[in-house]
């Protein structure tokens, strides 16, 4: 059986589709599965951002494949982990929860970085092609982190 991973943002067409890109081409795919999904369904069955697109492509990483999904309490049973990139995220995710047990699958992300601190991925959406880039580089720390952690 495969460990599965989500990762989670507004509308999951910028920063999560990068980190399931990200963490997907650190991970052995026959021993891990990795989905990204966003709170709000804004975006549903789109594809991600093309800048988000592009700025995979420069790194070798191909999220093309990716739709947009909106997170739901279903989630909870489906995944070990769920990584969130901001604190609204992290309230929205949260407040679905039926338990403690599903609550402790949640985690910021940027916290695999800077433990406790809770800092937030910003979003990029409404800024140039350097913030893609900027938030590429974030989530490729975060995600070495996380795959190193969860491979042993």
């Amino acid at each position: 059986m495969r460990t599965k991973i989500l990762m989670v943002c507004l509308g999951n067409i910028c920063r999560s589709p990068l980190a399931e890109g990200i963490l997907k081409s650190k991970l052995d795919p026959s021993k891990f599965e990795v989905a990204s999904a966003g709170t709000g369904g804004y975006h549903i069955g789109a594809l991600p951002d093309q800048r988000s697109i592009e700025v995979a492509k420069k790194y070798h990483i191909d999220i093309t494949d990716q739709r947009a999904m909106k997170f739901s309490p279903y989630h909870f049973e489906e995944f070990e982990y769920i990584y969130v990139m901001d604190t609204a995220n992290y309230r929205d995710v949260i407040a679905l929860a039926l338990s403690e047990k599903e609550k402790e699958k949640v985690k910021l992300i940027l916290n695999e970085v800077h433990p406790n601190e809770n800092t937030s991925v910003p979003d990029p959406y409404y800024g140039g092609d350097q913030g893609f880039e900027n938030v590429y580089q974030m989530l490729d720390e975060a995600c070495t982190i996380i795959a190193k952690k969860i491979q042993y």
